[in-house]
């Protein structure tokens, strides 16, 4: 189970690409489960190659995304690849919320030449 926080964030990271609508924080982790799946059954019978696009850019495994979408995978292929996403997506926000990046500076000075 995901924090609050951690929940937001994972919602605002999939909303950018799977068009996933919804106050972050009113929703739960099953829910957004859900939605997710329902996004990419979608995308699977619609939009193969942008789906396989997203997996790449999201950086998920290319052999987890063949083992979903596998006819022997005991998970319908959207609630695999909708795992996969999720955790991928948790993983995201976990980081975004623990390790911060600090602000860059331009590193340039008055009086420097």
């Amino acid at each position: 189970m995901m924090e609050l926080s951690q929940l937001v964030v994972t919602t605002e990271l999939l909303a950018q690409d799977f068009e996933i609508a919804g106050a972050p924080g009113e929703i739960t982790e099953e829910q957004l489960l859900q939605i997710l799946a329902t996004q990419v059954a979608f995308l699977i019978e619609n939009r193969m190659e942008y789906l396989l696009s997203l997996m790449y850019r999201l950086d998920i495994d290319e052999r987890k995304v063949e083992a979903a979408l596998s006819p022997a995978s005991p998970v319908p292929p959207h609630e695999a690849i909708a795992r996969l996403v999720l955790e991928r997506q948790k993983k995201r926000a976990f980081t975004k919320l623990n390790y911060a990046q600090p602000a860059l500076e331009d590193g340039w000075e008055e009086g420097e030449d």
